[in-house]
């Protein structure tokens, strides 16, 4: 993996033999799209995806920046929410695409955050047996995490991504400058998977975020950049090791255990957003940690402790309305893609910046941990 920077952003190149790819970082990538599409294109057509929150903020923006590549495009806007990511969604984005006659050779560009970059890509992977897709993730949440790494898929009754595909992008391009349009909330949960990257591999990152993190709350560009240049670096040298999450990738669901979960009990609305679910499922898997004496009681309280200063959801009690008993919980974490014969697996850490995959996690112990914290709500 290398990075390079230039006047107009940062590159970070991941090296997957015939599946690597770009990913660009900067400002006004969304205004230069035809230029970095362009290159990609057997023919000078493209059709873009994209949801209707978005919708009005970019997609004319990025009409405008293809067209003047001389590159036509067609559009389809889908509802905004994570209830996008369903079989009804998927099946309207696939009919479109073949109706646009969307070749092999072709390219489907998602311009989204995390909802759309899934469900695109994985209409892209399923699509004519594989087709050509591009990320432009235009949420916090989706730059530095969703859109890099190649996993695509929708939600199911039984569970969050239980349907999909690893299918990697053809170039991610990251328009720090889209971020300035999202609602506070937004940013704030995408701010949780960022965190996520210090939490699992890297304490001087997680320092630096809580020096630097009301800073890029409040708009600092720089601090944005920083941020999402250090969290894909870290996504990509993990991906490259285990593309398919045989081993290693397994460390980026830190907190996912427990999120998947509380989003299913929530039922994928707006009571709870994916990075705010990741959010408290860090808190949670950091005070499952310390429990089992693999971590200081001084780390759990550290992490809450920034989330908090971020303004950030840190815990059950912060989630509105009613929530399943701990049984409840414990039966929607069993239907995880981590669990493998029955066990699941959580990522457990031995402090920050530390965390490693455990799967002989005790369900009573777990089962404890989500009681005293309904408790308490």
């Amino acid at each position: 993996m290398t990075t390079t920077t230039a006047p107009e952003g940062t590159t970070i190149h991941v090296p997957l033999g015939d599946r690597a790819y770009d990913v660009r970082i900067g400002a006004g990538l969304i205004a230069r799209a035809g230029a970095e599409i362009g290159p990609l294109l057997r023919r000078p057509r493209v059709a873009v995806v994209t949801d209707a929150n978005v919708a009005e903020a970019h997609l004319a923006g990025l009409e405008r920046g293809l067209a003047d590549a001389g590159i036509a495009s067609s559009a389809l806007v889908l509802p905004a929410g994570e209830a996008t990511k369903c079989w009804a969604e998927l099946a309207r984005c696939v009919e479109w695409l073949l109706a646009a006659q969307i070749e092999r050779r072709d390219v489907v560009v998602a311009l989204g955050g995390g909802v759309i970059g899934d469900l695109v890509g994985f209409a892209a992977a399923i699509l004519r047996r594989g087709v050509r897709f591009v990320q432009v993730p235009t949420s916090l949440l989706a730059q530095v995490d969703s859109s890099v790494g190649g996993k695509t898929g929708i939600n199911t009754a039984q569970g969050k991504n239980l349907v999909g595909a690893f299918h990697q992008p053809s170039l991610v391009l990251a328009d720090i400058g889209a971020l300035d349009t999202l609602p506070g909330r937004d940013l704030l949960a995408g701010y949780g998977e960022v965190v996520k990257y210090g939490l699992l591999g890297d304490v001087a990152f997680f320092d630096w975020l809580e020096v630097n993190g009301p800073a890029l709350a409040a708009g600092d560009a720089e601090a944005r950049a920083q941020a999402v240049t250090r969290s894909v670096q870290m996504k990509a040298e993990i991906v490259v090791r285990d593309e398919t999450e045989q081993g290693d990738r397994a460390l980026l669901n830190l907190g996912h255990t427990f999120c998947h979960a509380l989003e299913a009990a929530t039922g994928y609305s707006g009571r709870l957003l994916h990075g705010e679910g990741v959010a408290i499922g860090c808190a949670l898997a950091f005070e499952l940690s310390a429990r089992m004496g693999l971590c200081s009681q001084e780390d759990p309280s550290r992490v809450r402790a920034h989330l908090r200063a971020m303004g950030m959801k840190t815990d059950l009690a912060d989630i509105p309305g009613d929530l399943p008993d701990a049984d409840g919980l414990l039966a929607l974490m069993a239907q995880d893609k981590k669990v493998i014969d029955g066990r699941l697996r959580f990522i457990l850490a031995r402090g920050i910046g530390r965390a490693f995959v455990a799967d002989d996690v005790d369900p009573a112990l777990v089962r404890t941990l989500l009681a005293d914290r309904l408790a308490a709500r």
